[in-house]
């Protein structure tokens, strides 16, 4: 199988292209997606997916943050130092401003061989913004995947998810155990389970997911973009209903 390199924080000092060389041997045409989907879905695992083996560049707003706090102010690009005044004290960081951060990844975006928006938009107001920006570079979206999978099956994900303090490696106590208990089979590095990955704060996180989503959700079921996918299954069962999904929309 042929693969992309994903683009990272690393390649991302001032807002450069996605360097890209798409494959595209499953689908070949420039996919524009954005991909929706609750906590554990497994949305990350799909978006690597899809950008591998589409050829697409893989924009995600997580990494996007990450490379901000990651940088000394010197290095930071305009939008990183004012989302940076924000995520200092904790606040939220405008839409305007998540915006910049997008709309420096101006080249990727404009790509003759598509993106896939990870965590972008995640308001009403940031999918207007970037709906602007496509219509007046003449530009369209493929699809809006939505990826939806029951309350309960989320909670035992979760739950049972444990992380490598070191390499962000994740595991799970059932479906992917560590060889040895509480140590990072890639790095040796120490497991841990995430706060926010208990059952009380997996409800708020879910019913905060859906309360933020329901909008977006509404609006690009009204522009005939949504997609919604079953996310149970393996990731690669997954993969393939969404590719079959994507397909029928060509």
């Amino acid at each position: 199988m042929n693969t992309q390199k994903k683009t990272g924080p690393a390649e991302w000092p001032s807002g450069p292209s996605s360097n890209s060389s798409p494959v595209a041997d499953e689908a070949p045409r420039a996919w524009r997606l954005i991909l929706l989907g609750g906590p554990g879905v497994g949305k990350g695992t799909q978006g690597e997916l899809l950008s591998q083996r589409l050829g697409i560049c893989h924009l995600s707003t997580g990494d996007l943050f990450r490379a901000a706090e990651s940088r000394k102010e010197s290095e930071q690009t305009p939008a990183m130092v004012e989302a940076m005044k924000y995520m200092r004290h904790g606040d939220l960081v405008p839409d305007s401003t998540v915006w910049d951060l997008v709309r420096e990844q101006k080249d990727a975006l404009l790509s003759r061989e598509g993106f896939l928006l990870d965590g972008f938009p995640r308001t009403l107001v940031q999918a207007e913004l970037l709906k602007q920006f496509l219509d007046d570079e003449k530009l369209a979206l493929s699809a809006v995947v939505e990826y939806e999978m029951p309350k309960a099956e989320i909670v035992v994900r979760l739950s049972g998810r444990r992380m490598c303090r070191n390499c962000r490696s994740a595991f799970h106590v059932t479906w992917r155990p560590p060889k040895i208990e509480g140590v990072c089979d890639d790095c040796g590095g120490p497991l841990y389970q995430r706060e926010d990955d208990n059952a009380a704060s997996i409800a708020i996180r879910l019913e905060a997911y859906q309360h933020s989503t329901a909008p977006l959700i509404h609006f690009y079921k009204n522009l005939g973009l949504l997609t919604p996918i079953d996310a149970l299954g393996s990731a690669e069962d997954v993969y393939a209903r969404t590719l079959t999904a994507l397909q029928a929309r060509a």
